[in-house]
């Protein structure tokens, strides 16, 4: 068991380094729906120096589901966490503004469990089909 761990470790460090690699599309920084709105062409900057763009429609459809006041505490893109391990799809609930907007894109209560909301395949493929540049995948390491 002792002369596993150095591999272990060796393991780990390299596939922190792929998922680097694997989540570089990530924004640098997410913007709030509000200021999106206000853009004449609604981005954000991604970590690999791409620009990520939102389509105007879904961003007025997400306007149409909160009030003024949670436009500004909503941050875009939503993130969708993949466990492999687990097969499955969580959002990253930073707030009740994204329960809120899932309930609406989902037409069904949802629970945040560790501000996360699991998502089923079904729910995966709605939200995708809405939100398609409104969302991004993250993909974190396994814990």
């Amino acid at each position: 068991m002792v002369s596993e761990l150095p591999y272990e470790r060796l393991l780990q460090e390299c596939l922190k380094g792929e998922l680097r690699v694997v989540n570089a599309h990530l924004p640098s920084k997410q913007k709030p729906l509000s200021d999106l709105l206000a853009e004449e062409y609604p981005h954000v900057m991604c970590r690999d120096g791409s620009m990520h763009l939102f389509k105007r429609r879904e961003l007025k459809y997400l306007a149409s589901l909160i009030d003024n006041d949670e436009q500004k505490a909503l941050l875009l893109p939503l993130l969708l966490e993949v466990n492999v391990g687990r097969g499955e799809v969580a959002v990253i609930c930073q707030g009740e503004v994204e329960e809120k907007v899932m309930a609406k894109v989902l037409d069904m209560p949802v629970t945040p469990r560790q501000k996360k909301i699991v998502l089923y395949k079904p729910q995966l493929a709605l939200v995708r089909k809405q939100l398609r540049t409104t969302t991004q995948y993250l993909f974190p390491p396994k814990s």
